[in-house]
């Protein structure tokens, strides 16, 4: 029974990566100014993810001495998907991506210090492997290049991810993961608002299709399947198992956009993905572990 849950808690944990990983195709897509994009995607998944609550029937109150966590969650989350956005426009769907997977590697580092857990040294390391497999898929560290400047966004992204993910490990325990997503997308809508109505009338027309999608599919239901996962996982082995994240985005975007990898970008995502895989079976083993 254990192990059937574990690769039940597995199978949800990748279904809300394969979403996410939708991100990086439609990043590159949307032509319009991120900042712009993501407030857009933000108000439209508010709406969803309203929907989904009152269907659900569940309560929309959020404790007083939570509410400061969550709005700051909010904020990081923001600051995530506008950074996010901006290295996918300066580079491309295999750089934009892989960038901000140092998060994990910023997580095993972070978490112990946030939430005053037991550091584990195998997380570091895993942390470090999938650092030497980012080395190896960004082909140039030039400052003067574009890719670098998309680089340096990615990190942004992924240090504002890695603090968002660690401090909604105990609001996740305490509310339902669509509901701790509607305030975040709140808080991103109302933040970014005053320059979401900036966009041009021909301009939504021309991205809204692409954005519906990102606010339903990516946003509404693949952050919050990869939240609620959470439950089942503590945030580092989350974050190192969800690395499989780049994989499938580069495979979308070969599919849709014909981007093709280089050798060094499929070595060095084989680096990434093989500590996907150690986590995953280490998490396995730890699991049958307790229950026995």
């Amino acid at each position: 029974m254990a192990q059937s849950n574990f690769l039940k808690n597995l199978a949800q944990l990748n279904l809300g990566v394969l979403l996410v990983s939708t991100s990086g195709v439609l990043g590159r897509s949307v032509a319009l100014w991120p900042p712009i994009t993501i407030g857009i995607r933000a108000l439209f998944a508010v709406v969803v993810l309203l929907i989904f609550l009152k269907w659900k029937k569940i309560n929309l109150t959020i404790a007083k001495k939570d509410r400061g966590m969550i709005f700051l969650g909010g904020l990081l989350m923001g600051i995530h998907w506008v950074f996010y956005f901006m290295a996918l426009q300066l580079s491309n769907v295999a750089i934009g991506m892989l960038t901000i997977y140092t998060y994990p590697a910023m997580s095993s580092l972070l978490e112990p210090l946030i939430l005053k857990t037991k550091f584990q040294k195998t997380h570091l390391l895993l942390g470090v492997l999938i650092l030497i497999g980012l080395y190896f898929l960004v082909p140039e560290f030039s400052l003067e290049h574009e890719y670098t400047r998309g680089i340096l966004c990615g990190l942004i992204s992924a240090f504002a991810y890695a603090i968002r993910n660690i401090l909604m490990k105990k609001q996740v325990e305490n509310y339902h993961g669509s509901l701790l997503m509607w305030y975040q997308m709140l808080v991103i809508g109302v933040v970014l608002l005053p320059v979401s109505v900036t966009v041009s009338y021909d301009g939504l027309v021309e991205a809204l299709p692409l954005i519906l999608i990102l606010a339903v599919f990516t946003t509404a239901i693949g952050h919050t399947v990869f939240l609620m996962s959470f439950r089942h996982f503590n945030i580092t082995t989350a974050a190192l198992m969800s690395s499989v994240q780049p994989i499938y985005g580069i495979l979308l975007g070969y599919l849709i956009l014909g981007e093709s990898p280089r050798w060094m970008t499929i070595f060095g995502g084989s680096l990434i993905l093989s500590a996907v895989v150690f986590e995953a079976l280490r998490s396995a083993r730890k699991v049958r572990k307790q229950r026995t």
